[in-house]
């Protein structure tokens, strides 16, 4: 008898065809445009050993290659895939299935949420294919190659408010669309922003919608985990009071204030004094020297955005309604000879001096990690050690891994490459945040 077909896809097998084919041979896919169909679903069960791979009637060739690896994670890895028919390039996100065990449900919501916002809005990254292997899932992206938002900013050779106003306005315009499709993205920030290409009139992009959720109702209630990137994080998430979309707001108020100086407008010495500042909203517009030429009105654009209470936030919307952004004349404080004032100097000077502090920090707790994993003494103890040595051996495998490991595959598309046009309201203990927030940050 046939092994039961992997629910991450709605597919059922052919039994004339494929009674002795094995669901190690038999990677589907979900429909994307089937109003029908129902949100993939993860089944996490342990499997046997690999079998022989059989080549049943009812399955195709993969269509892609893949290149170089682009980035990695915990559970994966994103590598540059061609589709080997077109020749177009795209961002492959390979997830290992071994070490998602239990987390199926964070890679379902993302193709949820993904499969209902994309193609909807040219700066919103697409999801064009999904599929799945014996051991990964794959998810394939637009790949943006013009790099992330800062990077790309501190190559310029000037940078003015008018610039970072413009493209406030237009990842407020996503959010937007985002909100109305009611998605909340909570994880906005500038490593999530990218450039589709590094021409300079080159779209930007959100990324990355593995946090997202799907709201369909306007209750701050509904969702209450600790999530995120921690000094994008707004008070409600901290304090679990309920949240939703407003959190996109602060956030993209934290990255206006970061386009503005260079650095983020709650960065402390520890994680501790970081929540505890954005708890209580204490930040301001100093030194003096990185604020004296921006507007009083990018800084009002500001304070909204970072008001504390959710209820009395501005909407997406009311956003762009601001005069910072909505006015048709730009908003600078003017040089001597009239023109507006060259921003990258003090903003590139306070980012890079940041991204040194961080490179150093980070070097010194990785050693410290990683002497804590290898003695056994690691606050993760046991089940940490363990999850790294998966990592490692992942990663190894990974590294030796092309794409034929998907030669057999059931194989649909959300948007086909050849026709394709270009995420308890009391307060929390330090202890139970910073516990979330390790979690966060291993998924």
């Amino acid at each position: 008898m046939g092994a039961k077909p992997s629910r991450f896809s709605r597919h059922t097998r052919n039994q004339d065809n494929q009674a002795e084919a094995s669901e190690e041979t038999e990677p589907q896919h979900s429909p994307a445009h089937d109003s029908k169909s129902r949100v993939p679903v993860v089944v996490s069960k342990p499997k046997p050993p690999p079998k022989p791979l059989q080549m049943p009637n009812a399955t195709v060739p993969c269509q892609y290659r893949t290149g170089k690896t682009l980035g990695s994670g915990t559970y994966a890895i994103v590598k540059e895939a061609i589709h080997i028919k077109t020749g177009k390039y795209y961002a492959c996100k390979v997830i290992n299935k071994k070490l998602m065990e239990g987390r199926e449900h964070m890679v379902r919501n993302e193709i949820a949420v993904l499969k209902r916002i994309s193609s909807g809005n040219p700066n919103i990254v697409t999801l064009h294919d999904y599929f799945e292997t014996s051991h990964n899932l794959y998810l394939c992206f637009d790949l943006c190659t013009g790099g992330e938002l800062f990077d790309r900013i501190c190559a310029k050779g000037n940078y003015y408010e008018a610039d970072a106003a413009s493209l406030v306005r237009t990842i407020f315009t996503a959010v937007k669309y985002i909100h109305s499709a009611g998605i909340v993205h909570r994880d906005l920030k500038p490593e999530n922003l990218l450039f589709r290409t590094p021409a300079e009139d080159a779209d930007i992009m959100i990324a990355d919608f593995g946090l997202s959720r799907i709201m369909e109702e306007e209750k701050l209630s509904l969702l209450t985990e600790i999530c995120g990137t921690p000094g994008y994080m707004a008070p409600e998430i901290f304090l679990k009071s309920g949240h939703s979309k407003p959190v996109d707001v602060w956030a993209m108020g934290v990255v206006t204030y970061f386009l503005l100086a260079g650095y983020t407008p709650f960065d402390r010495d520890t994680p501790k004094l970081e929540m505890e500042a954005i708890i209580a909203g204490d930040y301001k517009f100093e030194p003096e020297e990185y604020w004296a030429n921006v507007s009083d009105t990018a800084r009002d654009f500001v304070r909204a955005c970072l008001t504390i209470d959710p209820e009395k936030r501005p909407t997406a919307d009311e956003c762009l309604g601001h005069k910072w952004l909505a006015s048709t004349t730009p908003h600078f404080v003017s040089t001597p000879s009239g023109g507006p004032t060259d921003l990258l100097p003090h903003v590139k000077k306070a980012f890079n001096a940041k991204l040194a502090w961080k490179k150093a920090a980070f070097s010194i707790k990785a050693l410290h990690r990683m002497t804590l994993l290898a003695s056994g003494q690691h606050p993760l103890g046991k089940e940490a050690a363990e999850l790294s040595e998966s990592v490692r051996q992942y990663k190894e495998e990974s590294a030796q891994e092309v794409m034929e490991d998907a030669s057999i595959m059931h194989h649909h598309n959300l948007q086909h490459p050849s026709e394709s046009s270009g995420n308890d309201p009391t307060s929390p203990s330090t202890k139970e945040v910073a516990d979330k927030l390790a979690e966060t940050r291993l998924a």
